[in-house]
């Protein structure tokens, strides 16, 4: 695995942006895909599909695959990366805001899929029982957190891109944490 990249703003601004939020997750989800199979899936044109993906590739959160295509017809896929967001103390102002905005877009549409699972749930025969939850408090220092999470990446990238199996598909695993606030 690459070494973690920090985001700047231009990154983030790129990032921050719904269809491309949503460009990122059907990569992730499906593997290599077309501008013009990925427009079917979104809803979207080929010409925005086409325009969003090279935006994504000048920032490398996606890239063409080689030797496939035919000049016109160019297929893509996301690269996987540890990419990471300046601290809260390291952000400006306008930082700060598109962050927020990429995590109002990110939560948005990370409770749109589980919903859209649940809903569905009695179509995915075995993997319907497919939903491991644990939620619970720690009582750690900062550098504790700080490692706990960098378990969590490095557990992530292991299975990241771990197999072709016919029987795998694309699983979401999310990681919060932040200090308690005592309520007002």
């Amino acid at each position: 695995m690459d070494e973690p990249r920090t985001a700047d703003l231009r990154a983030m601004k790129v990032l921050a942006h719904p269809i491309r939020q949503r460009i990122l997750s059907e990569l992730q989800r499906g593997g290599e895909v077309t501008s013009t199979t990925l427009a079917h899936k979104l809803g979207v044109t080929t010409g925005n599909t086409s325009y969003n993906l090279r935006v994504l590739a000048e920032h490398g959160f996606v890239e063409e695959v080689p030797g496939r295509g035919n000049g016109r017809e160019r297929w893509w896929r996301g690269s996987v990366q540890d990419l990471r967001f300046p601290r809260h103390s390291e952000q400006g102002e306008a930082m700060r805001a598109v962050f927020q905005e990429f995590n109002n877009l990110a939560l948005a549409e990370d409770e749109e899929a589980l919903h859209r699972f649940l809903r569905r749930r009695d179509e995915l025969g075995p993997w319907a029982d497919a939903l491991p939850f644990s939620r619970g408090t720690v009582n750690v220092t900062l550098g504790q957190l700080e490692e706990f999470f960098e378990e969590y990446i490095a557990l992530l990238m292991k299975y990241a891109d771990s197999t072709n199996a016919p029987d795998a598909r694309s699983v979401r695993a999310y990681f919060l944490a932040f200090p308690e606030v005592p309520s007002d």
